[in-house]
């Protein structure tokens, strides 16, 4: 998206009604696009905790694909649909010399990254003191410190990915193209919901069942981020002292901002905690059949050439 010099925000061209519609069908596709490869990875642990044999089934086989697929869309998102747009926005030519003598977007990007890695190193560290507070407890203290990282990542993960999807509905509900946007993006947020939901189905593989509920709960709450930010924009522009009193230049800087961000947290989401730990750190993908690793790393290629594809038109 382009960002406009110096002109007032916009006034919704197209029909509220059809802005509110699209709402609900947006709701409707990210959150089944998140959800579906929860529910299809609950189902696929039934029939092999009921068999003795390591053999994946059909199901199982598609889902482990798909976690990469979904590594590249988190990838492909941070670098084309965040901070691409946060460059601009935050580069715009309208303001004053002293936004061009930093590249402000790239700053607060690392400055995310950075700070993600220092809250993960922070957790882990207590949580491997609290390990140790018990040495006859050592093996259940593990695995609950490997348990607290999987959280910790999943959060991490799922605030980014939910601060997007609501600068997105912020974006849709006071763009004049509303009707191109609108398909785009409701491409973009299935895609982007399957590959949230593959790492959460993946994580939950892991969990123990007192937190079974959390990657449902995850998956909804990104259904929800979009729409929310939809309403939120579409209450706003609806609203004469908003329209008379914000500035677009305003707008786009508190956009950038966010954006350079959200990119941030799911660059270091996608680097380290996905392909990172999925392929580099995975002794099965690595050192085992070529096949396998060349079919992963297919997936994880798909999933960015496809979100760069869809920078073309949001």
């Amino acid at each position: 998206m382009s960002p406009a010099v110096s002109a007032p925000l916009p006034s919704p061209r197209a029909p509220l009604s059809l802005r509110i519609a699209a709402l609900f069908i947006i709701l409707a596709g990210s959150t089944l696009g998140a959800l579906t490869p929860v529910l299809l990875a609950r189902r696929a642990q039934k029939p092999a905790q009921s068999q003795n044999a390591p053999r994946k089934t059909p199901l199982q086989a598609f889902l482990h694909f798909t976690k990469h697929f979904g590594s590249g869309v988190i990838l492909g998102t941070a670098f084309i649909h965040l901070l691409a747009p946060a460059v601009e926005a935050l580069d715009n030519p309208g303001r004053s010399g002293s936004w061009h003598a930093f590249p402000y977007a790239l700053g607060l990007c690392l400055t995310s990254i950075m700070s993600v890695f220092l809250v993960e190193v922070a957790s882990t560290r207590y949580s491997a003191r609290k390990a140790r507070k018990d040495e006859r407890e050592t093996r259940d203290d593990e695995h609950e410190d490997h348990i607290g990282g999987r959280i910790i990542g999943l959060a991490i993960l799922e605030f980014g990915a939910i601060l997007h999807s609501v600068l997105i509905g912020l974006t849709l509900a006071v763009d004049a193209k509303f009707k191109v946007l609108f398909v785009v993006l409701l491409v973009h947020q299935v895609f982007e919901g399957l590959g949230i939901g593959s790492r959460l189905a993946t994580a939950a593989e892991t969990l123990p069942e007192r937190h079974a509920y959390l990657p449902i709960v995850g998956a909804v709450l990104f259904g929800l981020s979009t729409p929310l930010g939809l309403a939120a924009g579409l209450a706003a522009t609806t609203s004469s002292a908003f329209a008379a009193g914000v500035d677009r230049v305003d707008a786009d800087v508190v956009s950038g901002v966010l954006d350079a961000l959200s990119a941030g947290i799911l660059m270091y989401t996608a680097l380290v905690e996905l392909l990172g730990r999925e392929i580099l750190q995975n002794d099965q993908l690595v050192k085992g059949s070529g096949w396998k690793l060349a079919w992963a790393l297919l997936w994880v290629f798909l999933g960015c050439s496809l979100m760069a594809l869809l920078g073309k038109w949001a």
